[in-house]
């Protein structure tokens, strides 16, 4: 029998609203809950295949321990596991003290998940060594609300996206990053044509491409735009000085020091021309409802704090915040990133907004946890924190639902670190993540499906979050995991006598206690419960007792958070970025993300379908910089920054100017043979915030020129056997990637998936290596085809199972390797072509073209297709109704009108 339980998607910070269909014990589907106020709906292509990523392999199902790290972890049961575990902390919190230990959490937890942890460092440990994934995120934004406006409370709403008349989006993609919140943007902007959008990236990206005004800015420049932006409002009387007096305090300070930061002054800083930064200020002040909106390009900098407070500046310089359409908005990038800020799960934090450095804040929280106190000086944040497991002064540190041995900067010292420390206990739903090689005990939590507590989104929302089924094996709840190992911790410590500190009966007593912390608090949810969110709805905050309704935006009384009620300006910092390029390392390297993958892809990465847009790990480039190396498209490329080096396939983008370059976050361990983009980021912080750099690297490029090619493809005539196959033996090819100077796993197709492995090596492949490979794709039958060239080294292999092809293996020589992949993708029969496949030939022999990349995911439906339907006259509207592309969840609409824009630009007469 079918059954529906409401949830939220576990990606982003936009936080929509999910109903998963499910028998009670297998997820069947998922469905963007139309009374969501998130989404009303609306899943992105991340979200709409959440159900496929629901899949029993790769899961960590049962305690895994070794006793030695030369030894390999073993199955060992709870009781043993938590035992171990505890008696190694009590140990070295007994020897050296309790900062001796550490605990690095994730903003994909949920909040009773991170109330524990906060919890269970600072309270009962007595350590603030708690800090999070959020630290590399999102605590830029934290500290720049707090400098300027008192406290870490984002003022607006998604519903301002309908009032606004002038978005200016900084440093954010949220075309690919937040699209649920995009699509909002746009059906603004074509309800209210007059709508204005300012998109500033030093890319074109799509949400560039769909700007009215596009900053292309140089990295690391935000800053000296936004001071000379300001300077336009003030000279050109745009500021609202009788707010700003009655508001707001050191305003003098700031305007003294952007008075020499002309347009013509930033211009030649920021790369872009002075009367675009003229134009963008203008909007800006002659907007009745100016909306700022940011995201990882600004808060990933070593100024980060001060790219925020500059912007938020612009905002209270024109007095329009607390009112609908205005104010400064951070996007949120993970799931429940807010939520862990609301119980203090950073280093520096307390619960409820409290500030560590005030004496009565501590007091109020160790009342409320029953201890003498809380420590007051502050943890260690995410990168001293690693740089202590690695200079052995941390010895036991506890890592939860997250991946540092992909995600932190300069990869060699966390790798480094992770060898280093004593004791790593690693706390994950997944048995194969980068992370998961360096613990020495692995603890299996629940997925995004079998969960119970509540996340918060952008804009404040609560949302309770509903199991729809139980747990595999031997999985616990993340809360549940942190208090079983508390309660035998505070035993072992002689503290938290019976342990009561820990006794919570069910994930919303947890969130009771919680909320009880923030009485009287800028968050009060004092009024709020479970039923009270199931029966309601989501509710923003605060949400005090006795009130009906949260509130929609702050601060329309004018009061901030501050001890004199007045919001901050702030006097920013001259710098740019943290280091720079030079004639070794010219190139200017952006990160950032992929349309259809989430971050370390433990769950992305099992989707097929979500390949389609970009397949294989790749660095974008200038074309004109790539012929300048002598790069063609996929050649090979050495990207190395003074940290490490990775290899990458070139591909000429359009969005990128000369000099700079682009690679997604996503690629690490598990694709390559490398951690990807994250060997070559430095670990530079921001002094405010402790957020590091990401967001830039110099680099140099030189061409790799690796002759011994191959390619390895395998999948199976069943469908549920086939998607089965290609997860496991994606994992099994994991450790691998590392031998060859190239080499990269992926997927491919859609409901009959197909696992890719592409080699590159300077030496010839060694036979006993391709038989071991033949082994684990399971291309070492009798019935397998076989070409062999011994003298030339070209070595071929293809699996044909009635009459399509299923495996595939071509070593020496791979020219082919575009269309035979495109026959086992799109499962189209062998009889035609059958005596061509281990034929030299880089096109299909018969008289029909290959689809080409899939643009849109929801409705496969290919760039070949799209393009012959514009060359035939096609508008947006025309391909919508034909081929149905950016109909669904509308993720490719961008584009698609990127596309028709093209079509329209080659079309125009060239004159000159």
């Amino acid at each position: 029998m079918m059954a529906e339980t409401k949830a939220t998607c576990p990606y982003c910070g936009v936080g929509c609203g999910i109903i998963i269909e499910h028998d009670g014990q297998q997820i069947n589907g998922v469905r963007g809950d139309p009374k969501h106020p998130a989404n009303f709906g609306r899943l992105c292509t991340k979200g709409s295949t959440l159900h496929l990523t629901a899949r029993p392999e790769m899961r960590l199902l049962y305690p895994q321990l070794r006793v030695s790290k030369a030894e390999e972890k073993t199955r060992t049961t709870w009781d043993h596991a938590l035992e171990v575990a505890a008696t190694r902390f009590a140990n070295v919190i007994t020897e050296h003290g309790p900062d001796a230990v550490g605990f690095y959490i994730s903003g994909q937890l949920l909040t009773e998940d991170y109330y524990v942890f906060n919890k269970l460092a600072k309270g009962l440990i007595g350590t603030n060594n708690v800090d999070t994934n959020s630290r590399l995120c999102m605590s830029s934004a934290v500290a720049a609300y707090k400098q300027t406006l008192g406290v870490d409370a984002p003022p607006c709403a998604y519903e301002d996206f309908d009032h606004t008349d002038c978005v200016l989006i900084a440093g954010a993609n949220p075309a690919y990053a937040h699209p649920i919140a995009y699509r909002r943007i746009e059906s603004a902007k074509a309800t209210r044509p007059e709508l204005r959008i300012i998109v500033v990236d030093p890319r074109r990206t799509d949400t560039a491409a769909g700007a009215d005004l596009h900053l292309a800015i140089l990295p690391g420049t935000d800053i000296w735009l936004f001071n000379a932006m300001l300077h336009v409002l003030v000279w050109d009387g745009y500021v609202d000085m009788p707010w700003i007096r009655a508001h707001t305090k050191d305003f003098e300070a700031l305007r003294e020091h952007v008075r020499e930061v002309t347009p013509a002054v930033a211009a030649q800083i920021c790369g872009v021309a002075a009367e675009d930064i003229v134009m963008a200020a203008r909007l800006w002040g002659e907007a009745q409802a100016p909306m700022s909106l940011w995201c990882q390009g600004l808060n990933q900098s070593h100024h980060g704090t001060h790219n925020g407070t500059a912007l938020i500046a612009l905002s209270l310089a024109v007095g329009k915040i607390g009112k609908p359409g205005c104010g400064p908005f951070s996007l949120t990038g993970q799931p429940n990133a807010m939520g862990g800020r609301e119980v203090g799960g950073l280093s520096n934090m307390l619960s409820a907004h409290r500030d560590l450095a005030n004496p009565a804040h501590r007091a109020e929280v160790a009342a409320l946890w029953g201890v003498d106190c809380v420590p007051d000086k502050p943890g260690l944040s995410a990168v001293d924190l690693f740089e202590a497991a690695r200079s052995g002064k941390i010895k036991a540190l506890w890592i939860a639902c997250t991946n540092p041995a992909h995600s932190m900067p300069n990869q060699a010292l966390i790798r480094e670190a992770l060898k280093h420390c004593e004791f790593v206990v690693l706390q994950e739903a997944y048995a194969n993540t980068e992370t998961a090689a360096y613990a020495d005990l692995l603890l299996p939590a629940l997925s995004w499906a079998e969960k119970e507590g509540t996340v918060t989104n952008s804009e404040r929302r609560i949302t309770h979050v509903n199991a729809a089924i139980a747990g595999p094996g031997e999985t616990r709840a993340d809360w549940r995991i942190a208090c079983d190992f508390a309660q035998m911790l505070g035993a072992k410590l002689g503290r938290d006598k019976g342990g009561k500190m820990f006794a919570y009966p069910n994930a919303e007593a947890i969130f009771l206690e919680h909320a009880s912390s923030t009485r009287g608090r800028d968050l009060d949810i004092t009024g709020l419960n479970y039923t009270i969110l199931d029966t309601q709805g989501p509710q923003q905050w605060p949400f005090p007792a006795g009130a009906t309704e949260g509130k929609t935006r702050l601060y329309a009384d004018n009061y901030f958070e501050t001890p004199s009620g007045k919001a901050h300006f702030v006097v920013p910092s001259p710098q740019l970025t943290a280091e720079s390029i030079d004639a070794r390392y010219p190139i200017h390297l952006t990160t950032g993300r992929l349309r259809d993958h989430w971050h370390g892809m433990s769950r992305t990465g099992k989707v097929a379908r979500l390949y389609s847009h970009v397949d294989e790990p790749r660095i974008d480039l200038c074309r004109a910089d790539m012929e300048k190396r002598g790069l063609g498209e996929g050649d090979l490329v050495r990207v190395k920054s003074r940290r490490g080096a990775i290899v990458l396939r070139a591909h000429a983008a359009e969005d990128i100017r000369s000099g700079q370059a682009f690679i997604a976050m996503h690629w690490g361990g598990n694709t390559l043979g490398s951690s990807g983009a994250n060997e070559l980021t430095l670990n530079t912080t921001d002094p405010y915030s402790k957020q590091p750099e990401f967001k830039h690297a110099a680099i140099q490029l030189e061409k790799a020129d690796f002759p011994h090619q191959a390619l390895f493809m395998r999948s199976a005539l069943n469908a549920k056997t086939a998607n089965q196959l290609a997860i496991e033996q994606a994992a099994a090819l994991a450790p691998w990637l590392e031998r060859f100077d190239y080499a990269a796993v992926f997927l491919a197709g859609r409901e009959f998936p197909c696992v890719v492995l592409r080699i590159a090596h300077s030496q010839p492949i060694p036979a006993e290596w391709i038989a071991e490979l033949d082994t684990v794709l399971a291309l070492d039958g009798p019935d397998c085809l076989v070409y062999n060239d011994l003298r030339r080294g070209i070595s071929k292999k293809a699996q044909v199972d009635e009459g399509l092809l299923t495996g595939l293996r071509l070593v020496g020589e791979t020219v082919a390797s575009g269309w035979l992949k495109e026959l086992m993708v799109e499962r189209a029969p062998t009889a035609a072509v059958r005596r061509w496949l281990f034929a030299p030939l880089e096109a299909l022999p018969l008289q029909q073209g290959t689809r080409g990349r899939i643009v849109c995911n929801c409705l496969n439906v290919s760039e070949n297709e799209i393009l012959a339907c514009v060359n035939a006259g096609a508008d947006l509207p025309a391909l919508q109704q034909k081929l149905r592309c950016g109909t669904s969840c509308g993720s490719c609409v961008p584009e698609l009108k990127q596309l028709l824009t093209h079509k329209r630009m080659a079309a125009q007469p060239h004159i000159g």
